[in-house]
């Protein structure tokens, strides 16, 4: 399918937003495909759970898939997988380092997905052959442990693509990314460089995941009760850090919440976090202690509803509550679109007496994405031959273009992909040659894609208006209404306080069905139906000026 010569690119998340990165490489009958992640729901998706990228291209071309490779074990980067395994019949191989793999596969057996799918452990320094590409995978600092660059090298030429990163010169873990490939590529030649955009916007550098480190040894000479600490399950660095000042200053650690205690125990299977077992207590044992000898790690820093500190927050949880002597923290930033849930529960700690200490108020968070100077320097080291910029809203991968500019890349020598865009690249040229369907699958329990934009709108119908069911019998056979018509609300008016208006609402329908019957003998129940919702809808609007769902139901009798 591709043209002779040339390397198609096509994102298929991961532009246009922050998160649901996947991006598709194609050279002769080759694919590969780069990540495969989701994104939070926004605030007008009723219901929903998760949201995938439409992969309808990957499954039209699944017998050329020749392999999935994963960046590092975020949500955005992986929270899809065991969907799009579904979907692609089981048989893609994937790549990835040993704590992204160890993830992906708590999903796929959660899920159940394809219990037989290949995953493939390739360490940072190491290289793998995946149809017509080899790839080398370049180690690189972000917060989650197992982040990799990757050198994707076809017989155009090699494409970089960065991952999430930030520049770290004093990571936790004590290993340093790979500079030194890094600048052997753009040495060599780099064809084109996809790189992440997150934070362009923000001038200067990252401070380093240790400055953390540093508050939460401060924050625990302070503490009289306990420290509750909510974080992403998978910043297993920061994890480490909370643990070695518990040690620090002679408390336990607890860790609750299903998605903390899953990757904690793998990366402590897998050697990437450290906790002795003399300092891990169950949630069930923190009675035994004193308040100011434990902390507890918990899930929640977005403020999602099911979440450890929420449930602690609002006195839902079923171990744990919140005193006026703990000192809670908040070690995360609101992903765009959670900031309103985190302010309700920062909100409702507060209520309850607690320390609350977020970003606000402490450097209690840093960030894992690199700011401009770090940008630059990687734009530096790589000198690519063309540019994409990728992980960003279009602001963000705007402004990124021009900081590429202001580095010396032509202006012709920069896409911004839209989602969808093939992006056709020769040795000497690069452009977009046409489109592929893309864009988002909604997931809502079990269904996945079975709600759509029709489903969403009467969802937001309900919410705002809500639902009013007139309910009419008709005599089999005769143009008679025998029963009705009865009229059942929610979410529109209280009705013992608005009898009135109900019973004017079933005069306005008895009117109307009695109308549509001395028309005709044998009326036609659609019809019947849309007259009953144009008549009491302009009726309700008259009285009330608001516009329920209105669903009439017609029984036979």
């Amino acid at each position: 399918m591709s043209a002779k010569g040339k390397l198609k690119i096509i994102p298929l998340g991961g532009v246009e937003e922050i998160g649901k990165n996947i991006y598709v490489l194609e050279y002769g009958e080759d694919i590969i495909v780069v990540d495969c992640g989701s994104i939070f729901p926004k605030e007008d998706m009723l219901g929903i759970d998760l949201v995938i990228p439409d992969v309808t291209y990957l499954q039209r071309n699944r017998e050329r898939i020749r392999g999935i490779l994963i960046t590092h074990g975020h949500e955005d980067h992986i929270g899809a997988v065991p969907y799009v395994v579904k979907q692609l019949g089981g048989v893609v191989p994937i790549y990835g380092t040993r704590l992204t793999l160890a993830l992906i596969e708590l999903k796929l057996k959660e899920h159940r997905a394809m219990p037989n799918v290949a995953l493939h452990t390739i360490a940072p320094g190491q290289s793998v052959k995946v149809g017509s590409f080899d790839v080398d995978f370049i180690k690189m600092s972000h917060s989650i442990a197992g982040a990799v660059a990757m050198a994707i090298k076809c017989p155009v030429g090699t494409v970089v693509v960065t991952g999430d990163f930030k520049v770290d010169y004093t990571p936790v873990d004590g290993e340093l990314m790979d500079f030194q490939k890094l600048a052997e590529l753009g040495k060599k030649g780099v064809l084109a460089l996809l790189m992440d955009s997150t934070n362009v916007e923000r001038n200067g550098y990252t401070m380093s995941e240790k400055k953390v480190g540093e508050t939460f040894n401060s924050l625990f000479t302070r503490a009289e009760g306990r420290i509750i600490i909510a974080m992403f399950a998978s910043n297993v660095h920061r994890v480490q850090q909370v643990a070695e000042s518990a040690q620090r200053y002679g408390r336990k650690v607890c860790l609750t919440g299903r998605s903390m205690i899953n990757v904690s125990t793998v990366a402590m299977q897998l050697g990437e976090l450290h906790i002795p077992d003399d300092v891990m207590i169950s949630i069930d044992d923190l009675d035994r202690y004193p308040d100011d000898k434990v902390v507890v790690i918990t899930t929640g820093s977005q403020g999602e509803q099911m979440s450890g500190l929420t449930r602690m927050a609002f006195s839902e949880h079923r171990k744990l509550d919140i005193k006026s002597s703990d000192m809670v923290v908040i070690s995360a930033n609101p992903i765009p679109g959670n900031e309103l849930s985190v302010s309700r529960v920062i909100d409702q700690l507060l209520r309850k007496g607690a320390d609350v200490i977020y970003e606000s108020l402490a450097e209690v968070h840093v960030s894992g994405h690199a700011c401009k100077e770090e940008l630059k320097l990687m734009h530096a080291l790589i000198k690519p031959k063309f540019f994409i910029p990728v992980h960003g809203e279009y602001r963000m991968l705007s402004i990124h273009k021009k900081l590429a500019m202001t580095m010396g890349m032509p202006e012709d020598h920069v896409i911004i992909p839209r989602l969808g865009d093939v992006i056709e690249i020769s040795r000497n040229s690069a452009k977009v040659a046409g489109a592929v369907p893309a864009g988002a699958v909604l997931v809502d329990g079990l269904g996945i894609g079975d709600v759509g934009n029709v489903v969403l709108r009467d969802r937001r119908h309900l919410s705002q208006d809500g639902l009013m069911t007139v309910v009419v019998g008709l005599a089999k056979g005769e143009a008679k209404m025998v029963s009705g018509p009865d009229i059942v609300t929610r979410g529109f008016v209280y009705v013992r306080e608005n009898e009135e208006l109900m019973v004017q609402a079933r005069e306005v329908v008895k009117k109307c069905v009695e109308s549509c019957l001395k028309e005709s003998r044998t009326p036609d129940w659609g019809t019947i139906k849309g007259r009953i919702r144009d008549d009491l809808r302009e009726f309700l609007y008259q009285k009330t000026k608001r516009s329920p769902m209105i669903l009439p139901i017609i029984m036979e009798v």
